[in-house]
């Protein structure tokens, strides 16, 4: 049953969350202000965070899932010599240390060993659950946390500017990375410690250069123009998925998908993931292809 005044809405927002705001925050204001009725974000963003947190709307919730995994960057700050609870600056110091002094090559020489393929402790105040509960829920309760070690991919690590013990970075890493946890371990491989005090994502992939729009320009826009001028911001949800591979179907083959069906396609590979379009361009489903060129439906989406 729809909520009243809530509407059919489709398509993906690329909101620039607002600091302060919690993610969950910032995805019902912008869910409201759109009066969508089903709506999701794509990736977390810590309330001291801001930047790009793609919303999706409607059918393009379905696809949430594929934006999480995606590779993202960041503008970080980090302050050398004081490590923190929560490894950013929401958290109580724990330790102060003097800063050694530091040259670039040393830094560099730091930065590098957190690049590649690397295992990470995630921050004890993170939403990682563990017997169902989120670890900073646990933290704040008094309990000892120890969040479980991982890999993950950290592509670049640049050291963009420094002012005396603040350190400005560019971050690019895959899914499950976190920041404050590199700014913990780069303070600790330089022997002083640090934490985070600012992050701003820049973008998600496949949205390199993206144009975000502020809770307040949406409210002024929805002041001005209404639902109408709301909904011109929205991306189509082939955009969502522009780094996939496509698959052209002909009007048959697109009705075929579209009921759930196998179709044949002449491609003898197997192509584990690919987005499937119909003759304007508009996404059928999400599917793959066997080895035999057989396409079969993984997340079919409704015409809207």
């Amino acid at each position: 049953m729809k909520k009243t005044g809530f509407r059919d809405v489709h398509g993906i927002l690329l909101l620039d969350k607002p600091l302060g705001a919690s993610s969950n925050q910032a995805l019902q204001r912008a869910r409201h202000l759109f009066r969508a009725q089903k709506a999701g974000h794509t990736g977390s963003l810590d309330p001291l965070a801001t930047g790009l947190l793609p919303i999706c709307f409607g059918e393009a919730t379905k696809i949430a899932g594929h934006l999480l995994g995606a590779r993202k960057a960041y503008a970080a700050q980090c302050r050398l010599g004081t490590t923190t609870t929560t490894d950013d600056a929401e958290g109580e110091v724990v330790r102060t240390r003097a800063v050694p002094e530091l040259d670039d090559a040393m830094i560099e020489a730091a930065l590098a060993g957190l690049r590649g393929r690397i295992v990470q402790i995630p921050p004890a105040y993170s939403a990682i659950k563990q017997g169902g509960v989120p670890l900073y829920k646990r933290a704040r309760r008094g309990e000892e946390v120890e969040a479980p070690a991982r890999e993950v991919e950290v592509h670049a690590l640049d050291l963009v500017a420094r002012d005396a013990d603040l350190l400005t970075l560019h971050v690019e890493c895959g899914s499950g990375t976190y920041v404050r946890s590199l700014a913990r371990d780069l303070g600790e491989a330089l022997g002083c410690g640090a934490h985070l005090t600012a992050l701003r994502r820049v973008w998600v992939e496949p949205f390199r250069q993206p144009a975000m729009w502020t809770l307040e320009q949406l409210q002024r826009i929805h002041v001005e123009r209404g639902s109408a001028g709301l909904d011109e911001l929205l991306l189509p949800l082939e955009q969502g998925l522009a780094m996939l591979p496509a698959l052209s179907l002909s009007a048959e083959q697109a009705i075929g998908l579209r009921q759930g069906k196998r179709i044949a396609q002449g491609i003898a590979k197997d192509m584990p993931l690919c987005r499937a379009l119909d003759a304007a361009n508009r996404l059928v489903a999400l599917v793959e292809i066997d080895g035999q060129g057989q396409v079969r439906v993984l997340r079919g989406f409704s015409a809207t």
